[in-house]
């Protein structure tokens, strides 16, 4: 899926960071789910977004929404999903030549079907039991007023669907930074939130626009371009154009620096998708995700990495067990992984099958598990001595076992350990983590 973002001597050729665009598995979403709390929950968050989308503009909803929006009010998954992907086509975000101007115009109105989108999506994708655990688990963690920026579609969009009113920021503000660098997401996001938090201005993204071209022209003038950041620029009219993923997220991470330095009376939490670097400093583990401090940390005090190391041990034993621990080898993971997940042989798992047999639950686990052990890793190469280095080490080769035990085919818990392990000299420990992987069918 891609998407182009243009400003004033700049074209950003992106990669679509925001909804795969495709059911995950057919069902009537609605009568499938078990938890009528839930059922209940996702049919007035329908109720919630249609009527936003009907106040978007002054003729009410536009026609080409209206059968998606008749589908979604009676949970009927199959034709949701056979309408979504022709309306992103039409509004060009998928790979297609098509686009349709007036859903385009419609910015808002879109805006808030594809959350309705996601959230269905999002749902119906995993297993519910362990969706709304995941759910429920971020919202309860998150204190109220807050802003919180959810980066994966499962941490945006079940977040989005299960909090109490995602339109009114109830209890906290929801938003992506994936999307920051879309206009018309910002459009939708001031139409929600413009009154009563700081949403960045067109002035704003123009400014971010300016300051990532400036840098990205000289870091290339020094062969200092990120890996996947495609640099382009035009001789004779100087026109710089940038194609990739880190190019659209390095912009998506000025505007949520804006964001962040804006709403200064705010608390901040992050789910991470990919990386921003500037909020590396000012972040510590909390629960699944992050909390983003508002002044720097010179260091992870250990209390705060013992009440991430004891969550995790606590939250994956229902899941996998209680057999891990900061003795288990990588030997040990890896056959547990063969065992349990390749072989399906559950004679002694002390687990839930039903987790280890559900591919997008185990993922999106260990994506949060993956992404705070990347957290130790940065803090261990920024570490002043010798001790803090090995403390942190130990905790990001802890985050990582656990990442790779949830789901051992995960690609950033296998990337991101082997890399790590490489780091340690334990090239043979890599090799087998990767090996092991391998191992597996090609996830899609």
């Amino acid at each position: 899926m891609k998407t182009t973002i243009r400003s004033a001597g700049l074209v950003i050729l992106g990669i679509g960071l925001v909804i795969g665009g495709c059911a995950k598995k057919k069902s009537s979403a609605l009568d499938s789910i078990k938890n009528p709390e839930i059922a209940a929950r996702l049919k007035s968050f329908v109720a919630e977004k249609e009527t936003q989308a009907a106040k978007a503009d002054r003729n009410g909803i536009a026609p080409q929404f209206k059968p998606f929006f008749s589908a979604a009010e009676k949970g009927d998954w199959l034709t949701m999903s056979d309408i979504f992907p022709k309306l992103q086509v039409r509004t060009g975000q998928a790979e297609s030549q098509g686009k349709d101007d007036l859903i385009d115009l419609q910015g808002i109105q879109w805006e808030t079907l594809k959350e309705i989108w996601g959230a269905f999506d999002e749902i119906n994708a995993g297993d519910e039991k362990f969706s709304t655990a995941f759910g429920n688990d971020i919202i309860e963690s998150i204190p109220p007023k807050s802003i919180y920026f959810g980066g994966t579609d499962s941490g945006r969009f079940i977040v989005t669907a299960l909090q109490k009113s995602h339109q009114d920021g109830d209890p906290f503000f929801t938003l992506t930074q994936n999307a920051l660098a879309n206009g018309r997401y910002l459009d939708y996001l001031r139409s929600m939130y413009g009154e009563k938090i700081y949403i960045p201005t067109p002035e704003d993204s123009q400014k971010c626009f300016q300051d990532y071209t400036e840098d990205v022209t000289q870091r290339r003038q020094k062969n200092q371009l990120k890996p996947g950041e495609d640099v382009q620029v035009d001789a004779a009219t100087g026109r710089v154009q940038v194609s990739g993923q880190v190019a659209v997220m390095e912009i998506n991470g000025l505007l949520a620096k804006v964001i962040f330095d804006k709403n200064a009376n705010q608390e901040f939490f992050v789910e991470e998708s990919f990386p921003l670097d500037w909020m590396y400093p000012y972040l510590e583990p909390h629960g699944l995700i992050f909390k983003l401090n508002r002044q720097p940390l010179s260091e992870l005090s250990g209390e705060i990495v013992q009440q991430d190391h004891d969550y995790w041990t606590k939250s994956v034993t229902p899941m996998i067990g209680d057999w891990l621990n900061s003795d288990t080898s990588v030997e040990e993971v890896t056959a547990f992984a063969k065992k349990v997940f390749l072989q399906r042989d559950f004679v002694g798992f002390a687990g839930d099958p039903q987790f280890v047999q559900n591919d997008y639950s185990c993922k999106m686990f260990s994506k949060e598990r993956a992404s705070l052990a990347g957290l130790y890793v940065w803090r261990m190469n920024q570490a002043a001595t010798a001790d803090e280095k090995e403390r942190m080490a130990r905790e990001a080769d802890f985050a990582f076992r656990q990442a790779l035990a949830l789901c051992p085919y995960s690609p950033e818990a296998v990337k991101g350990y082997a890399n790590f392990l490489k780091s340690q000299n334990r090239d043979s420990d890599a090799v087998l983590v990767s090996e092991t992987a391998k191992q597996f069918p090609k996830q899609k």
